[in-house]
């Protein structure tokens, strides 16, 4: 048996998390958190709450240099600031525990990203408008051009 076959045997199947689990890898910690838009926060520390509120993402990354920062109902969210995601299904809905040892920042969602997706649609119309202006520009721009070189 070559090492190959012994190991293609071996493997590990990636992890399945539906509704409820713990994340550990920063990346897929960063895929589960984009999707997220307005949220409530709870933030404790040590068991007690230090501050609540409400706010949007406004960016998820992962850099371990840079920090998570929560002001002015704005979240920026570092996966990197944190050890794992805790993910979980309430009656309410879902909730996402950011871990690091004994903190926590809570983030209930408040939108649901079916319905965030469905506002974000451009229709046809509004499309069609936006191509029209794009083209129009352009053609003013070549007669411009047409009339500079003729003169």
């Amino acid at each position: 048996m070559s090492h190959d076959s012994f190991s293609r045997h071996t493997r590990i199947p990636a992890p399945c998390i539906i509704d409820d689990g713990t994340i550990i890898d920063k990346q897929d910690m960063q895929r589960v958190l984009t999707d997220l838009n307005r949220v409530r926060y709870i933030h404790t520390h040590d068991g007690r709450m230090t501050s609540e509120g409400e706010g949007c993402i406004l960016e998820v990354l992962a850099d371990p240099h840079r920090a998570t920062m929560v002001a002015n109902h704005a979240l920026y969210l570092n996966v990197y600031s944190f050890d794992y995601l805790q993910l979980s299904k309430t009656e309410e809905g879902s909730r996402f525990d950011l871990i690091q040892d004994d903190r926590q920042l809570r983030l209930i969602p408040l939108t649901n990203p079916l319905q965030d997706q469905a506002e974000r649609g451009i229709n046809a119309a509004e499309l069609e408008a936006m191509v029209a202006e794009v083209l129009s520009a352009s053609l003013d721009v070549q007669i411009d051009d047409e009339e500079n070189f003729s003169l």
